[in-house]
């Protein structure tokens, strides 16, 4: 009797010893399979393909086409840290409103690389995290010229999806991290001289990003508080929430054509597109 039970606690072990590494290995894979985003939820909602949707601009008026809003992008614009978008000089800040709206998830190098999100040839930008490390940085400079800035820390975390938004009424201007006010506001007067507008770095040189951009907006008008909570609630799907007022809009998905009517098509410089992008992402 005691061979016989000696002979099953041996076969138990090796019964355990079999299946639990089996088991280990498939609660490893499995770890890194969520490590990476495949169990995201992201994954189960539909996808719009690049033009899903776009402004249509006809004489009756200004609509939107297709169907876009609560599907996430297939694609992301990546940029390596040397690579950028330049967008035709029609694709502009003139005037004495405008609004300036990205996604950004930071693959940078470390909390002060620079990364120039929306640049004008007059320095007025969306900055995420400039060379002083400051966090985000929202600046309007004028013709005279003259400057205002607006900094919220901190700087944005890597491998997360925020959206950043900068307005301005022709008096002050206002910095907006996922649909909530940072910072306070900062006035400035004068008109907004002609600026054209380039995506991912700094006209200048040597302001460049290292991560994602999406669904980038660019409006001649200053949009509200509610405006920019409304848009963020979209998400990074989201259209223009004032079509009558959009300059420029480049979802970014799988190409930097200008969705807004406008044929603003951006040029690209080494930008890539990914599809392995929703990980670091949370919907609204």
């Amino acid at each position: 009797m005691s061979e016989r039970h000696s002979f099953r606690s041996q076969s138990a072990m090796e019964y355990l010893m079999t299946y639990g590494w089996a088991i280990l290995i498939i609660a490893v894979v499995l770890s890194v399979l969520f490590q990476i985003g495949v169990f995201s939820s992201g994954n189960f909602q539909p996808h719009a393909q690049a033009g899903a949707c776009q402004v249509s601009r006809t004489v009756a008026g200004v609509s939107l086409e297709g169907q876009c809003n609560g599907m996430l992008p297939e694609f992301v614009g990546q940029f390596n840290g040397d690579s950028n978008i330049n967008l035709p000089t029609t694709a502009e800040i003139t005037g004495n409103q405008f609004t300036m709206v990205v996604w950004f998830d930071e693959l940078g190098n470390g909390p002060n690389a620079p990364r120039a999100l929306m640049f004008s040839q007059r320095d007025t930008y969306l900055d995420a995290c400039v060379n002083s490390g400051s966090g985000v940085y929202f600046q309007v400079a004028n013709s005279i010229p003259a400057y205002a800035s607006i900094a919220s820390p901190p700087c944005p975390s890597t491998g997360v999806w925020q959206q950043y938004v900068g307005t301005y009424n022709g008096q002050t201007m206002t910095l907006y991290v996922n649909g909530v006010q940072r910072g306070p506001t900062a006035a400035i007067t004068g008109d907004v001289a002609i600026q054209p507008i380039a995506i991912g770095f700094y006209t200048g040189g040597g302001y460049y990003v290292d991560g994602y951009l999406a669904n980038v907006q660019l409006y001649n008008t200053s949009l509200s508080q509610a405006e920019v909570t409304a848009l963020y609630q979209e998400g990074i799907g989201g259209a223009p929430i004032r079509p009558q007022n959009i300059v420029g809009w480049w979802p970014l998905n799988g190409n930097a054509n200008d969705y807004s009517g406008n044929g603003n098509n951006g040029q690209l410089n080494s930008v890539t597109f990914s599809s392995s992008w929703e990980s670091g992402y949370t919907a609204p």
